[in-house]
């Protein structure tokens, strides 16, 4: 069998359609390795990642790929699998393997400053996307949280006039939530007829089953139509969830105001019934591109600021048509807005 699979390996290999499973969670999906017309050798990029969880995760990593491969790279994904210690010794795995370029996804200073500062130090080319290390010279590519949880919470507060029982699902310990909570914070001062009557959540590797199972206990502790006016998910994962929750529990008059979209995220917006009325989002393919776009203006020796953010939208469903199905490739004739 391990013949017979190394033997599929060379061919796909050979062909030029390459996703290759490695040691240590990483996988390899190469790109040209001529490096492009100029005939150098094709540039080794790292994305080493927290988790890789959802379709969310699968369309920003495709768009890294994109990217790296249109720079004629050569593209390896470490996965963490949600465990900090790993994602650190995956970094310097990344380091000693002297990678060209390093880009790194949704870690913490606590786990990896040391590990990026050896990188730093190698003159290997890091960036960041949604990671809170604040090293000279290391980009930060990052979503506007702070924006999109104003803009989902916004919309909720005007679907509700500002009143009602409210779910909030959230977990601590990531850059982006952290940002997300204080603008919550914020947001339950200036509507304070909006009570908070839970709060859960976390980071799995079955993010949006577990989520679904917490909001079933939810529903079961508040039963009654009113009991519960709207849920806000800080991440698209914990509004499946929840979505799929209150479908089956027929509580749909419960609405979901989320951030994050994907397309499976779409398909659930306009399903009929559908209690998810409003997500906040950059599109995940153009973060992936422009994380890795980054990383190679660094190697090229170009000047990157220090922070580069990324403007969300508020894609309704009531922007979206009831007699198609759309996906992220044609969202932006519904919502001029998007991939802008």
């Amino acid at each position: 069998m391990k013949k017979k699979l190394g033997l599929i390996t060379s061919l796909v290999l050979a062909a030029s359609v390459l996703v290759t499973a490695c040691g240590s969670g990483a996988t390899t999906g190469t790109g040209s390795t001529s490096g492009g017309a100029s005939g150098e050798k094709a540039k080794r990029i790292a994305l080493i990642m927290r988790q890789n969880v959802g379709t969310f995760s699968a369309q920003y990593i495709n768009g890294v790929k994109t990217e790296v491969e249109k720079n004629g790279g050569e593209l390896t994904v470490f996965n963490a699998d949600t465990d900090l210690a790993k994602m650190a010794s995956n970094l310097d795995a990344a380091v000693n393997q002297k990678f060209d370029g390093i880009l790194i996804d949704h870690g913490t200073a606590e786990a990896l400053q040391q590990g990026t500062q050896k990188a730093v130090d190698k003159k290997i080319p890091v960036v960041l996307f949604d990671t809170d290390i604040n090293i000279p010279g290391v980009p930060v590519v990052a979503q506007d949280d702070n924006k999109l949880a104003e803009l989902s919470l916004e919309k909720l507060a005007a679907d509700t006039n500002g009143k009602g029982n409210i779910v909030k699902i959230w977990v601590a310990g990531f850059a982006p939530m952290e940002k997300r909570q204080v603008t919550y914070e914020a947001f339950q001062k200036k509507y304070p007829d909006l009570k908070e009557i839970a709060a859960f959540g976390s980071a799995t590797n079955n993010t949006a089953l577990d989520t679904q199972t917490q909001m079933e206990a939810i529903l079961k502790k508040y039963p009654n139509k009113g009991d519960i006016t709207a849920v806000w998910a800080a991440w698209d994962e914990f509004a499946k969830g929840a979505t799929r929750a209150i479908q089956q529990a027929g509580r749909t008059e419960i609405k979901v105001y989320a951030i994050d979209l994907s397309d499976e995220d779409l398909q659930m917006i306009q399903a009929e019934n559908s209690p998810w009325t409003a997500t906040a989002a950059v599109d995940p393919s153009n973060i992936g591109r422009i994380h890795a776009q980054t990383v190679f203006q660094k190697i090229k020796g170009e000047q990157v600021p220090d922070n580069v953010k990324l403007n969300p939208v508020l894609v309704k469903q009531e922007d979206l048509p009831k007699d198609k199905k759309v996906t992220m490739g044609d969202l932006s004739q519904y919502v001029k807005e998007w991939g802008k």
